[in-house]
Parts: C-alpha cells; structure tokens; sequence
C-alpha cells in the first residue's frame, strides 16, 4: 500500500486518464504505479487526458524519451514530479532507478549492477506484447468525451509504425479468425517467454526470482494490467489457462501493489 508521510505527498505521478472509473491502462504507466506502492511511496495521481498527454510534456519541458520510426517525438506518460527535489523524471525505467535512489530502504525494485540486464529485458518485453495491442483495441476504456480523438492518436501511431497510411481504426480491431490466429500467435510467443521463469528459482512462486517480485516482473505486470483492462472475460479465461496459469499467478502476486492512488 502507498503511504502518506506527515499528510503530505512529495510525488505527483502523471497517468494517461482513462474513462470512469479513473483507472490505470496503459502498460508503461502501471509499471510506474506497481513500483511506487512497492515502494510504498507517497505520492497523488494527476490524470491526464490523452489528447493533453503531448502539451503537458511539452509544458512541463521533459524532453521525450522515445521516438517513432520516422523521427517524430513519441511524447508519453509516465512522469513523476518529486516536489522535494523539485525534479521530473520522464520515462518508466528512469522512474524505477529514481525510486531505488529515493527509496533505498525500501526493497530494491532492481537487484545492484542489473541495470543494464533489466532494460533489456524492458525491451524485449515491450516488442513482444506490442506485437498482440490489437487484441485489446475494442476493450480500450476511452473517456466518451474524447474517445475518438483518442482512437484517431492512436491511429495516427498505428500508421507510422506499421508503415500503413491507409489504416483506420477497423484495421486495429481483430475479430473472428484473425482474432483466433493472433490469440494463438500470443500464446506462443507467451510460451517462449515462459521458459525464463521455468527455473529452481520459481518452484515457490509466480515471479522471475521465485516469491519475491523485482521490476522484471512488474514490466510485465504493466502489459498484463492493460490485458486484464482491455481483454475480454473470455480470453482472459483462456490467458490464465495458459502455461500453468503463469500469467494470472504473476498479476495475482502483483494485487498488493495495483492500489490506484489519487
């Protein structure tokens, strides 16, 4: 659980506002939540709309952490603003390392000197469950107000990352065959995955390590918590059949520390 130290919250966490119930979805930005309330740090949530995610960032002048394919700025969230130190941080790993410095005596989010193995691993996380986003699409919670300009930035992103200028937001949604055949693409490439956890290590618990969850496991944790916000019931049944279960075990270890926090 987050706490609040003296009644005051020194951080501000930036998350991408979904429609009501505000809840977190994005993958990147529940990673930044799960490692804050593993951290118990204290800290308040300030939503932003999807729409106002690229003024913010600009406003607040943090330079973007990302690129697109064509050299455009991938301007997006999270951001925490420690109010002690007057600092931003703008992007979920640095947000990860910032939280071990802050917090160093609190559990380490990353075991010392697996720096460099983790952003790997944050990398390789991140091709492959962006590779099966689409699965997700028609489960995106949008608030209504904006919900298509949010489906048209998306589009906008879709089109220069696959190179498709011709996409519209049908092109995003998967269903009927299409959907079965990327279902069972995921699952395979979920199996693959598997097999890092598939360890002495892991014979007493769900994570990476065995009982005790670190950053690998909430950088996937941040994509399964948009899999449990945007799939649906159905084929979240069929995820948590998969593989012994490994992946509900995993969001189900990481329950302590889904707190949304406002």
């Amino acid at each position: 659980m987050a706490s609040d130290q003296a009644g005051q919250k020194q951080l501000v966490f930036y998350d991408i506002a979904s429609g009501p119930p505000r809840r977190t979805f994005a993958p990147n930005p529940w990673k930044s939540r799960l490692a804050l309330n593993f951290k118990s740090a204290s800290y308040s949530t300030n939503w932003v709309e999807l729409p106002d995610v690229t003024p913010t960032r600009q406003a607040l002048g943090i330079p973007v952490s990302r690129k697109l394919p064509n050299g455009q700025d991938f301007n997006t969230l999270p951001i925490i603003y420690d109010s002690a130190n007057k600092h931003y941080v703008g992007d979920s790993f640095d947000i990860a390392i910032y939280l071990d410095a802050k917090y160093p005596s609190a559990p380490r989010l990353i075991p010392a000197g697996a720096i460099g193995v983790t952003r790997a691993w944050n990398d390789r996380i991140n091709d492959l469950f962006s590779r099966f986003v689409g699965l997700g699409s028609e489960g995106m919670p949008f608030n209504p107000a904006n919900a298509e300009q949010c489906r048209q930035i998306l589009v906008d992103r879709a089109r220069i990352l696959t190179n498709r200028p011709e996409m519209t937001w049908q092109d995003c949604i998967f269903r009927g065959e299409a959907r079965v055949k990327m279902l069972a693409d995921f699952k395979a490439a979920l199996g693959e995955l598997e097999q890092y956890y598939a360890s002495p290590d892991t014979s007493k618990g769900a994570f990476i390590n065995g009982e005790e969850p670190c950053y690998a496991d909430m950088i996937v944790g941040g994509w399964l918590g948009m899999v449990h916000v945007t799939f649906s019931p159905e084929d979240l049944q069929q995820l948590h059949t998969w593989h012994n279960g490994r992946w509900g075990k995993i969001w189900k270890g990481l329950a302590p520390f889904t707190e949304i926090v406002e």
